[in-house]
């Protein structure tokens, strides 16, 4: 039975459709640019923070929209597959959701209207290049990297204090873009079947597993130096202090989640056996991203801390063990 947009049953399938775990990525990417700017009120940074998080899932089920072909061979549990959600009522409230969080980050920067359209419009247009081998992961990738260009100029904005773009900014950048790239790469490997039977030519359909975890090891490598220089220049040539801690942290198991989620995208040989390889490299994407921003603002530390934490849980808790 489908479910009226208004009803609790529609807001049950449509928060599974959002995939609450991976509200993290696009909340650890949206602190890392709004550390990169000048700090803002309390209540501003809290706001900013909750349409980072809500984002990614309001992009999810976005994108769904458009993929119920391979969705209902790879993620046959998902309510707009099962037909529990009308497409259109999903494409509503993504739009709408979207929007909202849009505002919120244009309040305080005009010039974050332009950005959050071309997020928006990138995300509506995500799957026919998810369709050719070269593009999908990188296309994916900017969508998610601007969202450490839209933190920023929020801060910037509702801080109403100019200043020079922070020196750790472009390689941030490249830890969000070449990070979720790898990401959006690995998660290909669980949909093979899936997607050569629904014309997704993936980098695994083509090339098949053995060159895409070698694809993957670029990737991996490109976000790890991005990441040593974006903590580099976040240091600012001072010797680490004791509040540096927890982003060291951070960023030491982060690495280490990095060299796991390699060696075990190397041992695939099956799809279901992907999501012991994609488990970790999505850690590392938060790991990474939470680590740089304790560095940046020590005193977020203890939180990011706490975020990591709820992320570890509600990954734990997706419905289906071998879709992440």
């Amino acid at each position: 039975m489908t479910a009226a947009v208004l009803s609790l049953a529609f807001a049950r399938g449509y928060a599974v459709t959002m995939r609450p775990y991976l509200l993290f990525v696009s909340g650890v990417t949206g602190l890392l640019g709004m550390a990169l700017g000048p700090a803002a009120p309390v209540l501003t940074t809290l706001a900013l923070a909750l349409a980072f998080f809500a984002s990614y899932g309001f992009g999810q089920a976005l994108t769904d929209c458009f993929q119920t072909d391979t969705d209902a061979l790879s993620a046959p549990y998902r309510p707009l597959v099962q037909g529990r959600l009308r497409r259109r009522d999903v494409l509503l409230v993504s739009l709408l959701g979207l929007a909202g969080c849009g505002l919120v980050l244009a309040r305080h920067a005009p010039a974050n209207v332009p950005l959050a359209g071309l997020a928006v419009a990138g995300l509506a247009t995500y799957t026919p290049f998810k369709r050719r081998w070269w593009a999908g992961p990188f296309y994916n990738a900017w969508i998610v990297a601007l969202l450490v260009l839209l933190g920023y100029a929020a801060v910037t904005g509702a801080s109403r204090q100019p200043s020079a773009p922070h020196p750790a900014l472009p390689p941030a950048l490249a830890v969000a873009f070449f990070g979720y790239a790898n990401f959006v790469l690995t998660g290909y490997f669980k949909d093979r079947t899936a997607d050569r039977a629904t014309g997704y030519r993936t980098l695994p359909v083509v090339f098949g597993f053995g060159p895409s975890a070698v694809a993957s090891d670029v990737l991996a490598t490109l976000q790890l130096v991005a990441c040593g220089l974006a903590a580099r220049a976040a240091l600012a040539d001072a010797s680490p202090a004791w509040h540096d801690i927890p982003g060291l942290a951070l960023l030491g198991v982060g690495v280490a989640a990095a060299i796991l989620g390699q060696v075990r995208l190397h041992r695939v040989r099956h799809e279901d056996q992907a999501y012991h390889a994609i488990v970790p490299v999505v850690h590392t994407y938060v790991l990474l991203g939470a680590g740089l921003t304790a560095l940046l603002v020590p005193a977020w530390g203890p939180a990011l801390g706490l975020v990591y934490g709820a992320f570890v849980i509600a990954l734990r808790r997706r419905p289906l063990r071998r879709q992440i």
